[in-house]
C-alpha cells in the first residue's frame, strides 16, 4: 500500500475544524483516543475526522427519531460524503466534520468508499435486521467495523518492506471484526434494551438463549456461559488474524493498532472471566489499564511478539 501523501500546514479553517473533530474524539470515544494520542499529529488528526464523521453516522441510527427520518438523514449523510469525494467543500464550509476529512482525504490515501459501507451498516440496524449464522453477522461486522479498519490503514499506510503488506487491507479488516464481536457480546443487555440483538440465532438456539437479554438472569436451562465463551473463542481467533497486521506498519502506527485492539482484547478477558457481568451492565477497563495497554503497545511488544508468531507460522 502506498504510504501517505503530506500536504504542507493546514490553514486555520482546517486546523479548526481538526479541533472539532479531535474535541469529538476525546469526549465520545475513550478507548479510541487512547489508541490515536500515540500518533504523529497529521495521523492523528486524520484519524479525528474518521471518527466524528462515523459517530455522526452512528448517532443517526442510535437516535430518537422514527425510521424513515434515520433514512432521509443518512442518505443525506451519503450525499455529504459524495461532495467530500468529489472534492467539494471548502475550507470556508459551515460543517467542520466535512472540512476535516476533506483534507484528510487529499492528505491520506483514505478509502473513503468505507464510509459508504459504514452507511450501509447502520441502514441495516434502522431496518432492524437479525442474524441467522455468524456468515450474516460478518457482513454487519464488515460494514461497521471491518471497513474502519481498513479506513484507517489508508491513514496509516504500511512500513517500507512490509511482508505480506498486500494483505494488509485483510488483516485491518478482520481485526475490525474481531473488536466488533467484542462490542457485541460487552452490549448485549444494552442492544436488547434497545431492540437490537446481533447475535447469530443459531447461536442463540444452540445454548437455549432465544428469549434474549433483557434482565439480569437468564431464564431456566439457558447456557449464557456457554454462549459467550462460543463467541469468545470465534474472537480471539479473529484477533490472532488481525493481529498480523502489526509487524507492517510502522513504529508508531502499531502502537496505535496495539493499544486500541489490546483494550478490546483485555475487555473479552473480562467478560471470558465473568460472563453474567455484560448481563448487570457495560463492562469496562480503569483509565489506568488503559494506560497500561498504551505503553506496552507504543514498546512494540505486541507487534513483535505477533512478529515472532508469524514467523514461525510459515513453512
Amino acid at each position: 500500500m502506498e504510504g501517505p501523501t503530506h500536504a504542507s500546514t493546514p490553514s486555520a479553517p482546517v486546523q479548526a475544524a481538526y479541533g472539532y473533530c479531535e474535541a469529538v474524539t476525546g469526549s465520545q470515544a475513550r478507548n479510541f483516543a487512547y489508541g490515536i494520542r500515540l500518533l504523529p499529529n497529521d495521523k492523528r488528526q486524520a484519524m479525528s475526522a474518521l471518527y466524528a464523521f462515523s459517530r455522526r453516522v452512528d448517532d443517526i441510527g442510535d437516535g430518537t427519531l422514527a425510521p424513515d427520518a434515520k433514512l432521509v438523514r443518512l442518505e443525506e449523510t451519503r450525499a455529504l460524503l459524495g461532495r467530500i469525494r468529489a472534492e467539494e467543500i471548502d475550507e470556508d464550509d459551515t460543517d467542520p466534520v466535512a472540512v476535516a476529512l476533506a483534507h484528510a482525504a487529499r492528505r491520506f490515501p483514505i478509502p473513503l468508499g468505507g464510509l459508504d459501507e459504514l452507511i450501509d451498516g447502520v441502514l441495516m440496524d434502522v431496518r432492524g435486521e437479525s442474524y441467522e449464522t455468524w456468515d450474516d453477522l460478518k457482513v454487519y461486522c464488515r460494514c461497521v467495523a471491518g471497513a474502519i479498519g481498513r479506513l484507517s490503514l489508508g491513514v496509516f499506510g504500511t512500513a517500507p518492506g512490509a511482508r505480506e503488506a498486500d494483505r494488509a487491507g485483510e488483516y485491518a479488516d478482520t481485526l475490525g471484526l474481531a473488536l466488533q464481536l467484542t462490542n457485541i457480546l460487552r452490549d448485549v443487555r444494552e442492544d436488547a434494551g434497545n431492540g437490537r440483538t446481533y447475535l447469530p440465532a443459531e447461536d442463540l438456539a444452540k445454548f437455549g438463549c432465544t428469549e434474549g437479554f433483557r434482565g439480569e438472569r437468564m431464564s431456566a436451562g439457558a447456557d449464557f456461559a456457554g454462549l459467550v465463551h462460543h463467541e469468545v473463542r470465534r474472537a480471539r481467533a479473529l484477533f490472532v488474524e488481525g493481529y498480523r497486521l502489526l509487524p507492517m506498519l510502522d513504529r508508531r502506527s502499531g502502537a496505535c493498532v496495539a493499544a486500541m485492539a489490546g483494550i478490546y482484547r483485555r475487555l473479552l478477558d473480562r467478560i471470558e472471566r465473568e460472563p453474567d457481568a455484560v448481563l448487570r451492565g457495560r463492562v469496562s477497563l480503569p483509565t489506568h489499564e488503559k494506560a497500561y495497554v498504551a505503553v506496552r503497545g507504543l514498546s512494540g511488544l505486541d507487534a513483535r511478539t505477533i512478529s515472532r508468531q508469524s514467523t514461525r507460522r510459515r513453512p
